[in-house]
């Protein structure tokens, strides 16, 4: 039984798609450089003089019922009780690669020359010794945070689950909250 769970807000409305999420991320966790844990997406479209755009910063949601959990063969992935992250313990995965065919929100990524499939893990280490996750602490507008979700649902009460873009959240139930651009509200 899951005790709490720890989710991400992401305020669409101030990041300026800087990357900085995405580049303290890569160096928290030595990825290479094909790999990203985080990432920063811009979606435009319209025409002349009615353009738009929107970023998205995401990594994995920690979904209340992740499905890289449910299909993983080897139980190498684990949705921890205390906080409700979901870690992947990269000695028992066999880089089958379920997991990364089973996440509707491409958050989990085969490391080849590891063998093995990674994934954000909220920075597990730093959050039990009470730090915000490498993301979080880099973002240079203050446009993530970190903590339990329901706290950030009451902080934040126009946040969102659903929008343009995204599976809906009803496939996996993702800890993220989005404070939504116009054209990114569905």
């Amino acid at each position: 039984m899951i005790v709490a769970q720890k989710g991400f807000y992401y305020d669409m409305t101030a990041c300026i798609a800087c990357k900085a999420c995405q580049v303290a991320c890569k160096d928290k966790n030595d990825l290479p450089v094909e790999i990203v844990y985080r990432s920063v997406r811009t979606f435009e479209g319209g025409t002349y003089p009615q353009s738009w755009s929107y970023n998205l910063s995401i990594s994995c949601n920690h979904c209340e019922q992740p499905r890289c959990v449910e299909n993983c063969p080897t139980g190498a992935r684990t949705k921890r009780t205390e906080d409700g992250l979901v870690v992947v313990d990269q000695e028992a995965c066999i880089g089958c690669q379920y997991c990364v065919w089973s996440c509707p929100y491409g958050a989990s990524h085969y490391i080849e020359d590891k063998g093995v499939v990674g994934k954000c893990n909220g920075c597990v280490n730093l959050v039990t010794q009470g730090m915000n996750p490498a993301c979080v602490d880099a973002c240079v507008m203050r446009a993530l945070e970190f903590g339990d979700i329901a706290e950030l649902r009451k902080k934040h009460p126009d946040a969102v689950q659903d929008m343009n873009g995204l599976p809906s959240s009803s496939l996996t139930g993702p800890s993220m909250l989005i404070s939504c651009k116009p054209k990114a509200k569905k």
